[in-house]
């Protein structure tokens, strides 16, 4: 007995969840790499260790929190939403950096030789980046970065857990079927929820000045606004199956793999 309360007031209790969410993102990487990014393995390794450490953890702790005040009952859908939000944030915010060594390992393949980095490794090319540019440097463009993961997040983690409970309370379906459904629901939900954020960010890193040297958008806001005048909202969702293509496949690979870690940790006791 007193063995078992120290482990329910322990310090694992605490970090679980980050270390759980982590590992899984991680496994979810080394599956879906693509092999001719490999080079860039590394910066992905990175940012799951940190990003989605931090995401995973801290949506398991906000809505247990929120549970905890809602007597015991399932939060609303709005609730795990907003839980969703912050968690996004929060991982953007450590997992930046890493983000940062990723682009720029996956974009020198396609510079010139004489204008490619040429990082060996993640923290080779965050040595450099800090070393050339400053600390503050790893968190350039982490605005958008921050944005973008808060809606993705909202939109991953609140879908997985509502359907979590549709599938098992509602369908009665067994646990398997269940994770696999949800999985591929949070996925879908990743991708709609992201893209329109994702294709702004995209079209301010592309534009480029015209003979006067003016650009086309004065920053994400104008871009977002101008592309709603000229498209109308489905603009927004250029490229949507190739888009959730990239995107659910990470995603269900780290809600499986969460599980059964999860499943893996209950039968020995941790």
């Amino acid at each position: 007995m007193a063995n078992e309360k120290k482990t329910q007031t322990g310090v694992w209790p605490k970090i679980k969840p980050f270390v759980n969410g982590g590992t899984s993102g991680m496994l979810a990487t080394c599956v879906i790499q693509p092999i001719d990014m490999i080079k860039g393995l590394s910066a992905g390794l990175l940012r799951q260790a940190t990003y989605t450490t931090a995401r995973l953890g801290s949506f398991k702790m906000l809505t247990t929190k929120a549970i905890e005040a809602n007597d015991g009952k399932p939060l609303p859908l709005y609730q795990k939403a907003l839980c969703g939000l912050t968690a996004g944030a929060i991982g953007a915010c450590f997992g930046s950096p890493a983000d940062l060594a990723l682009i720029r390992m996956q974009a020198d393949a396609t510079l010139p030789a004489a204008q490619r980095r040429n990082y060996s490794n993640a923290f080779h090319a965050l040595y450099r980046i800090v070393g050339d540019e400053g600390v503050l440097a790893l968190w350039k463009g982490a605005g958008p970065t921050v944005v973008r993961a808060m809606a993705l997040n909202m939109g991953m983690l609140a879908s997985y857990d509502q359907s979590v409970e549709f599938f098992k309370d509602s369908l009665g379906l067994g646990e398997a079927a269940t994770v696999v459904g949800a999985s591929a629901v949070s996925g879908f939900f990743a991708s709609a929820c992201s893209l329109p954020f994702d294709y702004v960010k995209t079209q301010i890193q592309k534009m480029q000045p015209d003979a006067e040297g003016k650009y086309p958008y004065n920053g994400s806001l104008d871009c977002a606004m101008k592309t709603l005048k000229s498209g109308g909202p489905l603009k927004f969702y250029t490229g949507f199956p190739v888009y959730c293509v990239r995107i659910a496949p990470h995603v269900m690979m780290t809600w499986i793999f969460l599980n059964q870690i999860q499943k893996a940790q209950k039968n020995m006791g941790l």
